[in-house]
């Protein structure tokens, strides 16, 4: 049976020219996903201050590479995990900024895309040599015991420490020479993670707090939580001013007070805005001035054991 008015009888469906469109579609709004689900923001910021301390401290061209990829490859597979993890509350709450809650993408896609990011992680990090890969294969697994389990607990500040500081451990031991991190840097940088953990806390107590999840920040309230994260990274900037041998130089002291203050003003912006992510971004900045005056003393961070 043809249908009128198409040549050589062939039948039209109006939906068959919006089909190619509409799985286009689809594609860009699970890429769009994907990146949201990321966590794109601080992956890059931690990726990029990895990459930076590493060329601070003299690694050759291919070492910096892999602790591009090893570090972004384990950024990703944390941040995928955690949306996928907690894609059940997030629905339960009906948090529209999660991307599974806005329906572009799947629980499924996500658990997918952080076992192929952590595969890339764990190739990349080994072939940066065994301890240092080690070392932050530790890290990540830190950070996906924190998106499990450990979030909810009051040791939920563990993990922030741990990694952050692994991290650091891996960029220094992958550098050349048989250097080993300083301690008061692995202690500034561990205050930085529980800092940042904290701030990034915040805008969700009371949602966490709905679905069952309690970690420190939810056990000792706003009010209180909002002077822990502050005072901890003013903490580690006081460490990184003040750990490398010798007086403080001016751009240490400068450097030093800007982080003071952006964490001051983040402090702040949590009591008037609570629900804001303005902290959050704050204390990674507080975090980006101080590796930068850590990449300026990379003598006094990597010493001989």
């Amino acid at each position: 049976m043809t249908s009128a008015g198409t040549p050589g009888g062939r039948t039209t469906d109006p939906e068959r020219g919006r089909r190619p469109g509409a799985a286009a579609a689809r594609r860009a709004g699970s890429l769009v996903g994907l990146v949201r689900a990321s966590h794109a923001a601080p992956a890059v910021v931690v990726t990029g201050l990895a990459t930076a301390l590493a060329v601070a401290l003299g690694s050759p061209p291919g070492t910096v590479a892999l602790v591009a990829a090893a570090v972004g490859a384990g950024q990703l597979s944390v941040g995928w995990s955690n949306d996928w993890i907690d894609a059940a509350r997030d629905l339960a709450v009906g948090r529209r900024d999660k991307p599974v809650v806005a329906g572009l993408v799947t629980p499924r896609t996500l658990r997918r895309a952080a076992v192929l990011a952590a595969a890339v992680c764990v190739v990349s990090s080994l072939a940066l040599g065994l301890v240092p890969g080690a070392a932050h294969l530790v890290a990540v697994a830190s950070a996906w015991a924190y998106n499990a389990r450990l979030k909810a607990t009051a040791w939920s500040w563990v993990p922030y420490a741990t990694s952050f500081a692994l991290l650091a451990v891996t960029v220094v031991l992958a550098a050349p020479g048989p250097r080993v991190p300083a301690g008061w840097a692995v202690a500034a940088v561990a205050l930085l993670g529980v800092g940042a953990h904290v701030a990034n806390t915040l805008p969700d107590l009371e949602d966490d707090a709905a679905t069952g999840v309690r970690g420190l920040p939810h056990r000792i309230g706003r009010r209180a939580s909002g002077v822990l994260g502050p005072g901890l990274l003013v903490t580690a900037a006081a460490v990184v001013v003040a750990g490398p041998a010798g007086q403080p130089s001016p751009l240490a002291w400068t450097g030093g007070a800007l982080a003071a203050a952006l964490a001051v003003a983040a402090g702040v912006t949590s009591v008037a805005r609570p629900r804001s992510r303005a902290p959050f971004g704050l204390g990674m900045a507080v975090a980006v001035v101080c590796v930068t005056l850590l990449a300026q003393a990379t003598g006094d961070i990597a010493v001989l054991p």
